[in-house]
């Protein structure tokens, strides 16, 4: 399939996307406003304005409805406080189904990325506020609506975000109803972006960026990157493994495929990038795109979105320019 094929066949697709969904909160501050603080003598950061756009997920999200999806759906856990009254508003902004949010007690997961207003440049330590696992009640309130929704899309893309050991959202009993959709509804297509726990999915497609797959062959105890290996211990229809700007490798039953691609030279921000990519891939995927078109495809939306500042995201048109662009001698 082209490019134009695919973009064709995206506005007929439903898309959910479950895991964790948060907030990105980008500060700007202003140096020339520093002063130390009259009570503790710490110096002040100047927050002189601030943009929320949703983030983890919530990227994948975004760039699933700039893409053209027909109908776009977020399921994860989000705080009763004012960050959650902000990503529900950043969400509704672009388009995107919120009423499969949970509301849990505790506070919403966050990123506050504090940029210099002169230089615009993110030099300051970022301030997150984490979140765990949520407590039973809200967990079989996520799984409950993830085996009803499942039949109302065509694909669902899983965000497995958090950076600890015990993740937040996606927990064991969200994997294992993964894995029972997965075999249940062979037409549903799931894939999977995990930085600590891809080898624990089953039956889904898996996303893995090199280093995550690296690191995912030592849990399984390689003793070095296996990609075959990482692919028949987790049951994988298909792992897509990211390099980068130095192509794609495809994992499936029967071959293992390098694909390469056209790299971008200084990129803006690559924050995001393999959030464009998922969402780019997965709808490629899902509209009957064979494996290697459906990554190129995913490469063009992230290479549009790395020559923005953010976590941008890539129109039809922008796909349709990139792809001229590249076929070009």
């Amino acid at each position: 399939m082209t490019p134009a094929e695919i973009l064709a066949a995206i506005p007929r697709l439903r898309a959910l996307v479950a895991g964790d969904i948060c907030l990105d909160r980008w500060c700007r501050y202003d140096p020339r406003l520093t002063e130390p603080s009259r009570e503790t003598g710490i110096d002040r950061i100047a927050v002189v304005g601030t943009e929320c756009t949703p983030g983890a997920g919530g990227t994948v999200a975004s760039n699933l409805s700039a893409l053209g999806c027909g109908r776009v759906a977020v399921l994860g856990s989000i705080g009763g406080d004012g960050h959650g009254y902000e990503l529900r508003a950043a969400l509704a902004r672009r388009g995107i189904d919120d009423s499969l949010l949970v509301t849990a007690p505790g506070q919403t997961f966050t990123y506050t990325k504090l940029i210099n207003a002169y230089t615009e440049v993110e030099d300051l330590g970022r301030v997150d506020f984490v979140t765990f696992p949520p407590p039973r009640e809200v967990e079989d309130e996520i799984l409950r609506r993830l085996e009803a929704a499942a039949a109302e899309f065509d694909l669902i893309l899983v965000s497995d975000q958090m950076e600890t050991a015990s993740g937040a959202v996606v927990t064991p009993r969200v994997r294992e109803k993964l894995e029972l959709l997965a075999l249940r509804r062979p037409g549903l297509l799931i894939w999977v972006d995990s930085r600590m726990h891809i080898e624990q999915f089953r039956g889904v497609v898996l996303k893995p960026n090199e280093r995550e797959a690296r690191e995912a062959c030592g849990r399984l105890g390689l003793p070095e990157p296996d990609y075959e290996q990482l692919r028949r211990a987790t049951a994988a229809p298909l792992v897509v493994i990211t390099h980068g700007g130095d192509g794609i490798t495809l994992v499936e039953a029967r071959a293992v495929e390098r694909v390469p691609t056209q790299r971008v030279e200084n990129p803006v921000d690559i924050c995001g990038a393999g959030d464009s990519f998922s969402a780019g891939a997965a709808l490629a995927l899902r509209a009957g795109a064979p494996p290697r078109e459906a990554a190129l495809f995913g490469h063009l939306a992230a290479s549009i979105t790395i020559m923005k500042p953010g976590t941008g995201t890539a129109s039809p048109e922008e796909v349709l320019a990139a792809a001229g662009r590249t076929a070009q001698p």
